[in-house]
């Protein structure tokens, strides 16, 4: 297994703000990368924005803005949305970026010096919402069906990346690799699309009709076409060829995308990196739509959820839980207040953090608030080593498959066993027996080292909530992956605070 994870994140179109959408992506994103880091990877995390193309112009336009006025506002906001959420991104690009315009004009030249670009006169039906030409089994009612408006015929001269050259040979990728689109929903939906047919991909925007984007290096008339300048982000902000982290990242490339933008992602960039002769990305993870009881969480049919909003009133770590275990990754998922105060409240609240404050307080009243030393040990406590004893392996295959709905829940069923423990034990009723005293220690120090990997395996989900409680613990030091294997890493006699990292029943 590779010692390396490169993760990233779509590149977020500016031509508004955020939505609970991109926070969703951004934080799941940045789960992803603290969950490798903490096993000992070295990781890399790449969020940005969007910044050319049809869209940008006309919304720029409407606000009698320019172009590159509208971008740097909006894109800034994207920028400050990544900190409020948590996220440790190590970069942040823009497609308007000087560093991304010269990797993308190199790269389109070498294409074009290899004789996969063409000019050729082209008719069909754009739509100005997706940036592209659709075709008629891509309509819906002679609609977009995700902007609900009817294509523009559009006739004009164009450059074409022949991605039909590369189709087969993408096609068979796909086939000979379960893993790489995920999950397996979307996966067929790729092999689907590829079964429709090779087509070429019209890359080119007349200077006539659009000149807000990155001129072709071969011809000063048009500019790219936004997805072939917007996809080669991924690797620009490495450096592209040469650069240092190119080097070290480059061949590990895992994206992560909403479903919309599938077809871009898994079809056109494999094959331009094909034709580039680049390493194709390792993995392709595509979850669904956040929905509103109305469709679709959408800024075009404004009805979104301010993340702002349950971040200032409620905190990111509540904000990240629930949305890491509400979605099942590839399925859409509908946006509730009640839920998020119910799953809040059962799981995190009463399970979790209320397990924590039970075990101090009963330290409090039987060890002056000191960690107990291990008494003897018997198969009530073997049951609980051997409960946690999978967990890692388990959560580890969970992550692979990008489940955190599972990876939450089964750190919930974990703090449920210990609960379970303590209730079969009975560590109260052991208190008021002088000659008990070295097997109440034996249950309430083994529940709290049990409670310290439940706050390590949190730490990607609720980072800023625990790393208090470790430190509570006193255990919040480089190696938390490694101590997962021992039972043994709180000191005895170690004080506990008076005052500790709780988490009150959210009211509505």
């Amino acid at each position: 297994m590779t010692s390396k994870f490169y993760i990233t994140t779509p590149i977020y179109y500016v031509n508004s703000t955020p939505h609970l959408g991109h926070a969703y992506t951004t934080i799941f994103a940045d789960a992803m990368r603290r969950y490798h880091q903490l096993t000992g990877k070295e990781t890399y995390l790449l969020t940005g924005t969007d910044e050319h193309g049809d869209k940008i112009a006309k919304k720029a336009a409407s606000l009698n803005m320019t172009p590159k006025e509208m971008v740097d506002k909006n894109s800034e906001v994207f920028r400050n949305l990544a900190p409020k959420l948590a996220s440790t991104n190590d970069d942040f690009i823009r497609t308007t970026d000087e560093r991304h315009i010269k990797v993308v004009q190199a790269l389109l030249q070498k294409v074009y010096d290899k004789g996969d670009i063409y000019f050729a006169e082209y008719e069909g039906k754009y739509c100005f919402g997706c940036e592209r030409f659709l075709g008629d089994d891509e309509l819906v009612d002679g609609k977009c069906p995700d902007h609900k408006t009817e294509p523009e015929t559009i006739k004009e001269g164009n450059y074409f990346f022949k991605m039909s050259k590369y189709w087969d040979e993408l096609r068979q990728k796909i086939e000979d690799n379960p893993r790489w689109v995920q999950p397996d929903n979307f996966r067929n939906e790729v092999i689907g699309l590829l079964k429709q047919g090779a087509q070429d991909l019209c890359i080119s925007r007349p200077k006539e009709r659009l000149t807000w984007g990155i001129e072709l290096p071969f011809d000063n008339k048009f500019v790219t076409y936004v997805w072939f300048d917007a996809l080669i982000n991924y690797i620009s902000a490495l450096g592209c060829p040469d650069g240092e982290l190119y080097q070290k990242f480059g061949g590990e490339m895992s994206h992560l995308i909403a479903k919309d933008i599938l077809k871009p992602h898994c079809v056109y960039w494999p094959t331009m990196l094909l034709s580039m002769e680049l390493p194709l990305p390792k993995e392709i993870a595509i979850h669904g739509y956040w929905l509103m009881d109305s469709g679709k969480m959408s800024k075009s049919h404004g009805n979104v959820v301010d993340p702002f909003e349950y971040i200032e009133k409620y905190g990111i770590d509540l904000l990240r839980f629930y949305l890491l275990r509400t979605m099942r990754f590839g399925r859409d998922s509908v946006f509730s207040h009640d839920e998020f105060l119910t799953t809040v409240n059962a799981e995190l609240v009463n399970n979790i953090f209320n397990l924590y404050s039970r075990l101090v307080g009963m330290c409090r009243k039987n060890t002056d608030l000191k960690i107990p030393a291990y008494g003897p040990q018997g198969e009530k406590e073997q049951e609980l080593k051997h409960a946690f004893s999978s967990l890692k392996r388990e959560l580890e295959d969970i992550c692979l498959s990008f489940q955190s709905d599972r990876y939450i829940e089964r750190i919930v069923q974990a703090s449920g066993a210990i609960n379970k423990y303590l209730d079969e034990s009975k560590p109260w009723s052991l208190a008021k027996d002088p000659t008990k005293k070295e097997e109440m220690g034996t249950i309430l120090r083994l529940s709290l080292e049990a409670v310290r990997q439940v706050f390590v395996w949190l730490s990607p989900v609720i980072p800023n909530l625990s790393q208090k409680v470790l430190a509570e613990l006193g255990a919040d030091g480089k190696d938390l992956y490694a101590q997962l294997d021992s039972w043994e890493i709180l000191e005895n006699e170690q004080a506990l605070p008076e005052k500790i990292t709780a988490v009150p029943r959210l009211m509505e």
